[in-house]
């Protein structure tokens, strides 16, 4: 199999790319690294298998030539974290409608299996625990950035259910779940290598809000793995399925967890909302999935716990201080 990864230069994709070529694949990554890192791709890299190409997914004649090119695409470029989201809302809109067009149009020119990487975000404010895939998807106002970014993303989704429904194509949806784990970079405002950063210099861990909003974390390996199985089960083609962890733990919860397992000196902060994001910002409250239909699906349930992960990433980062 060939396979196109957009974004692949980035946390998720980089893990991705490993898992398809330890199956044999032959892999093209597109990345224009605005967020992504070489860093991510450096172990495959003289594989005869892998190419890397830097360059945007905006730019349509060097997506046309690579997707001619590939058997299924993986489209994971996409504007990531929620500091970057509410910061430039402009380039969140821009790079997931756009992008998302760009790829729809050359899959559809070539006749291409598309999976996209969706986000939970797409429930936005909905308290129906834990989501299913098939339940209504609550926005909050237009006049909060935060929004935009779930918009952006169910608008993908629309998109992609259309072009399937007018062409015949196979079209995957998954929603992913908080990935997390080794090579994450906690710039973008991800939580659990920011906390474990802090957290390994004893400094304070820094919360935003209350810290009682809940997550599911789920090791990016578990779904990196998902990812490579979902493309080659038949049923799962035109449907949203739902990928991460249903283990679910406070923000406060783990920057405890955190400092316990690191043995840090690390106090707890909590800065409001206003002041870690801007005025007025709305978050979810709790975030959990149902995984019942992955499950049915293809087998899938998460192997790496929380305490595992968290392990993993802090050894990591303690190797490879330069990268963080």
């Amino acid at each position: 199999m060939r396979a196109l990864i957009t974004g692949g230069a980035g946390f998720i994709g980089g893990h991705l790319c490993g898992v398809l070529l330890e199956r044999g694949w032959s892999i093209q990554v597109l990345d224009d690294l605005s967020t992504g890192s070489k860093d991510n791709l450096k172990d495959y890299i003289d594989n005869p298998s892998f190419r890397f190409a830097v360059d945007t997914v905006l730019n349509e004649m060097v997506l046309d030539r690579l997707v001619s090119e590939c058997d299924i695409i993986f489209h994971l470029a996409a504007a990531v974290g929620v500091e970057l989201i509410v910061k430039r809302p402009v380039h969140t809109i821009r790079t997931n409608v756009e992008g998302t067009d760009c790829v729809l149009k050359a899959a559809r020119r070539y006749h291409r299996t598309v999976l996209i990487a969706s986000t939970s975000e797409v429930y936005g404010k909905s308290a129906n625990i834990p989501f299913r895939e098939c339940d209504d998807t609550v926005s909050g106002p237009t006049t909060k950035h935060r929004w935009a970014y779930a918009c952006s993303k169910a608008i993908d989704e629309f998109a992609a259910f259309a072009m399937a429904k007018e062409t015949g194509q196979s079209v995957y949806i998954v929603r992913l779940f908080n990935t997390v784990g080794v090579r994450q970079s906690g710039r973008y405002g991800m939580v659990i290598p920011r906390f474990i950063k802090q957290a390994l210099s004893d400094e304070p861990i820094t919360v935003y809000g209350d810290g009682e909003q809940s997550r599911c974390f789920c090791n990016v390996t578990d779904v990196t793995r998902a990812l490579a199985d979902l493309v080659l089960c038949d049923e799962a083609a035109g449907q949203v399925i739902n990928l991460g962890s249903d283990e679910e733990i406070t923000i406060n919860a783990l920057a405890e967890k955190i400092i316990s397992v690191f043995g840090s000196k690390s106090t707890i902060v909590r800065i409001p909302y206003d002041e870690a994001y801007e005025e007025g910002f709305e978050d979810m409250q709790r975030r959990v999935p149902c995984l019942d239909k992955a499950a049915r699906l293809i087998g899938y349930k998460p192997i790496s716990n929380l305490d595992q992960t968290i392990r993993e990433v802090g050894d990591y980062m303690r190797a490879n201080p330069i990268q963080q």
